[in-house]
């Protein structure tokens, strides 16, 4: 039998070491989804960089690399040795599909975007020795194959799994990666394929999962059927997606008695000028107090994703945001710096702006700043960014925002959960490691 060994990079820290982990929360679907499009004569292994050293002296045929966000620098390290120990390379993801030219100088096949139309061919090819540069195929129907998690299942990782409901957003905003590779495209499973792989992750013995969506509420009578489905199942389950959702009370309703105990949104910023220089106009910043309390309200808990270092920022209020945080009481937020990624409008704007404060992109980490921003020097912003967390991640607005919540005495478990979430990301800060989801 041929051997595949797939690996999930880890992002580097600030001193360039791969960030370790104890245990991995967050396990990414892309690998346990290739593997199950793997033909059955292929023996295939999985490396989760973050919990597990990476056997370097495999005896693997073939390499597949994928990662998430700024852990591509990672992943052409490693492919890089790898090819020097003579083995054949394959690269793939979000960040390698919009540098697809860049990322094929250091491996040997580049797979662009999805994977499902493509992935037989890639392993046809290689068996024949044929392997190509580039395989891009567009997906027109979104269905997979149920995920292989048999072989990540002795690993150290969280208490629930991913299933995907879609692909894709509708949105079009500058910087995301998403945006860029889609286009406004959005693709949905049928509810039946995704129903069977809740099933699945509960008689694996999980209790929770984690619903992948770039924008779950896209399709607003999808999204009333399929709670429907997994409230039949009685499983508690978390997702990301427009905030807007606080405003439909009858969806809102739905989706929290099905057992949905916390929603992600990605706000971005507390400034209106920094979300139409991004393309967000669509997000309303005064609206924002209003529509979270209402999440909540139904029982949600919310976290945020928000960047710093956009045109309408400031260093007031930059800092402004870390009371924002505190005062709507987000359980979990992450931050990150304005990062022009190669292949995304915001990039592109960018350079043609000459904004482009450093051109190295293998030095991009999502904690530093490598642009021009409008109101303040890069150096300012760096130092803004990681004082924002600061503030955030101190005890006074860990407590506030966890132990202090309302509901403690009824749902302690869950904000336990999320004060031990908040520490560890306080003891990440106070190292330079960006918090993120891994």
């Amino acid at each position: 039998m041929k051997k595949l060994l797939l690996i999930q990079s880890t992002p580097y820290d600030s001193n360039r070491k791969p960030i370790k982990k104890s245990k991995l929360y967050f396990v990414g679907l892309g690998l346990p989804l290739l593997a199950a499009l793997t033909p059955s004569n292929w023996e295939v292994e999985i490396i989760l960089e973050t919990i597990e050293d990476i056997p370097f002296d495999t005896d693997a045929d073939l390499i597949a690399i994928g990662s998430m966000g700024h852990a591509v620098i990672r992943s052409i390290d490693i492919a890089k040795e790898f090819r020097r120990r003579g083995k054949k390379v394959i690269l793939g993801g979000y960040m390698v599909s919009l540098m697809a030219e860049e990322a094929k100088k250091y491996c040997h096949s580049v797979v662009i975007g999805d994977a499902e139309e493509v992935w037989h061919k890639v392993l046809a090819d290689y068996e024949a020795g044929e392997l190509k540069d580039f395989y891009q195929e567009e997906v027109h129907y979104l269905s997979t194959p149920l995920p292989r998690f048999d072989l990540i299942m002795n690993k150290k990782i969280g208490d629930f799994l991913p299933v995907q409901a879609g692909r894709g957003c509708p949105n079009v905003c500058s910087f995301c990666s998403v945006s860029c590779l889609y286009k406004s495209k959005y693709l949905k499973r049928e509810i039946s394929e995704v129903v069977r792989d809740i099933i699945q992750v509960k008689e694996l013995g999980f209790k929770k999962f984690l619903l992948l969506d770039d924008n779950i509420i896209a399709d607003r009578d999808y999204m009333i059927t399929l709670c429907k489905e997994i409230k039949k199942l009685k499983m508690s389950w978390t997702s990301q997606c427009s905030i807007s959702i606080a405003d439909d009370p009858e969806l809102l309703q739905i989706v929290a008695e099905s057992g949905c105990t916390a929603l992600s949104f990605g706000l971005e910023s507390i400034s209106q000028e920094s979300l139409q220089s991004m393309d967000k106009s669509w997000g309303r910043v005064d609206q924002y107090p209003r529509l979270i309390k209402k999440i909540q309200e139904a029982g949600i808990d919310v976290s945020t994703e928000m960047v710093v270092g956009a045109d309408g920022d400031t260093l007031q209020s930059i800092m402004a945001t870390a009371k924002f945080i505190e005062d709507n009481r987000i359980v979990v937020p992450r931050f990150y710096i304005l990062t022009p990624i190669p292949g995304t409008k915001y990039y592109d704007e960018m350079k043609a702006e000459g904004r482009i404060y450093v051109e190295d992109m293998y030095s991009y980490n999502g904690s530093e700043a490598v642009h021009l921003p409008k109101n303040m020097t890069p150096e300012e912003l760096t130092v803004a960014y990681w004082e924002l967390y600061n503030e955030v991640f101190s005890l006074k607005s860990i407590f506030k925002r966890t132990l202090f919540h309302k509901e403690i005495f009824r749902k302690f478990d869950r904000y336990f959960f999320y004060l031990v979430i908040n520490l560890y990301y306080r003891y990440q800060i106070k190292r330079k490691i960006t918090p993120n989801i891994i």
